[in-house]
């Protein structure tokens, strides 16, 4: 596979996680002679004076798209995060908020069976990979990091994903992994899913063009509905993280919270949708806001004619 169809199918996979679109869809390309816009949705659900938002999430960004849902999130009782080992961001705020309580000599972990050793080895390394895919392509596109600008520790953030430890774990039993899902949707892309012009992305990369770059990738990220056959079937990385989103929103209600939102990647939401539907929640609002905005080249005036 050539190195450059497959970074925009890892950038697809990992950066996005873009899914099938449902109407009015969770992630879309808005376009004129101007700008491309890479635009998430924000789509409410209510039942019993209780509003579910599902928030589209792009791990790198516009700044001011970071700014525009921060200030958001603000307005929303409950604020679902995903973050696998997330958990750590609902340990800080805790600790702030007793900074004068003697803080308790965390366990020591279980040294792994050896047997599970290189398993769990290359789990790391599967995190670390993204991580570095991440800080990589924001600094190369222009953009920034989703928590370079986010601030996870808020009064009003509930971590609604899986531990560390139960996502290795149940990636384990699947036998799957993260950068094969990159991989599974390389090979989906090569049978058929629009594909950026090669010649023209590397002569932008070559040129060290952002804007040039961001052209070329951002229908491979918005093509939504293309995207599907690398999710689909059960798996951990979109069917068991929903279960425990869903699993946490029941409980927020049930403590009496009435406006809450959940802030997934957009693969996640058709299936997280069917099943606040099956709980008789109806979807009764949608809008887009933008993650990339990308400016076109635009055409040199023509001369004036001199005067004769």
């Amino acid at each position: 596979m050539k190195p450059l169809r497959l970074l925009a199918a890892v950038l697809a996979t990992t950066l996005l996680c873009a899914a099938e679109e449902p109407a009015p869809g969770f992630i879309r390309v808005d376009e004129d002679d101007n700008a491309a816009r890479l635009q998430t949705g924000i789509t409410r659900y209510e039942k019993d004076g209780v509003t579910v938002d599902l928030i589209g999430a792009v791990h790198i960004a516009d700044k001011k798209y970071y700014e525009t849902l921060s200030k958001r999130f603000e307005g929303y009782e409950s604020l679902l995060y995903e973050m696998i080992g997330g958990e750590k961001f609902n340990a800080a705020r805790e600790a702030a908020a007793a900074p004068n309580l003697p803080a308790e000599k965390p366990a020591e972990p279980e040294a792994p069976a050896a047997e599970d050793a290189p398993a769990e080895e290359e789990e790391k390394k599967d995190m670390s990979g993204l991580h570095q895919i991440y800080g990589m392509v924001a600094r190369f596109l222009a953009l920034t990091g989703q928590t370079d600008h986010i601030d996870y520790t808020k009064k009003n953030f509930v971590h609604a994903d899986l531990t560390h430890d139960e996502f290795e774990a149940m990636q384990k039993e699947r036998g799957e992994s993260l950068l094969g899902f990159a991989m599974k949707n390389a090979k989906q892309q090569q049978a058929g899913a629009k594909q950026p012009d090669m010649a023209k992305l590397m002569t932008a990369m070559l040129a060290g063009n952002s804007n040039l770059v961001k052209l070329q990738l951002i229908h491979t990220l918005g093509q939504g509905d293309d995207q599907i056959g690398a999710f689909a079937g059960e798996s951990v990385i979109i069917t068991d993280r929903n279960i425990r989103a869903i699993e946490v929103t029941n409980r927020e209600i049930a403590a009496g919270k009435k406006k809450l939102a959940i802030f997934y990647g957009a693969a996640h939401f058709p299936d997280m949708e069917k099943r606040l539907l099956e709980k008789g929640f109806k979807r009764t609002t949608h809008e887009w806001i933008t993650a990339w905005d990308i400016p076109k080249p635009q055409p040199a005036p023509a001369p004036e004619k001199e005067a004769a």
